[in-house]
């Protein structure tokens, strides 16, 4: 699912911006910067797909980070959108898609954070308990083993 709403996302954006760009020098360098962006956003997309591997699944401490520079990258997209929409000939189509999309990647990485702070937290628990069982109050640093002297005592 994540997978098909990025490339979706991607391909409106990228498909809205390069076909209504104009040929003008001051325009095309403004343009230009929008096609950066989502350069960059497709490249995150693509780190995210690789990271998911084939069983589609997210090691949820990598995905906050990942989901935090793909919202941090979309909010950038987002503004250059809205101050460049009629220079660029940006479609309200592609703008309110990103704005929808937007929406979705905020969902998935407050999602995704709160699954790495839930398992940090069972990993500290996990060490405690290990901790307690072992009955050491060092840890368990001190092993081997001690013998008695010999001799009178």
């Amino acid at each position: 699912m994540v997978r098909a709403s990025l490339h979706a996302l991607f391909g409106l954006a990228a498909a809205a911006l390069f076909l209504t760009a104009a040929p003008a020098v001051a325009q095309s360098s403004i343009c230009q910067e929008g096609a950066k962006l989502l350069s960059e956003r497709q490249n995150l997309v693509q780190q995210l797909n690789k990271s998911a591997g084939k069983d589609k699944k997210l090691d949820p401490r990598m995905a906050c980070g990942a989901f935090g520079k793909l919202n941090t990258n979309g909010e950038s997209i987002l503004k250059w959108m809205e101050t460049n929409k009629d220079w660029c000939q940006i479609p309200d189509q592609a703008v309110q898609t990103m704005r929808d999309d937007q929406g979705k990647i905020k969902d998935l990485r407050g999602q995704a954070c709160n699954a790495a702070a839930k398992l940090a937290q069972m990993e500290k628990q996990a060490r405690q308990q290990q901790q307690q069982q072992s009955g050491n109050p060092f840890g368990g640093g001190l092993t081997g083993q001690y013998t008695m002297p010999k001799g009178a005592l």
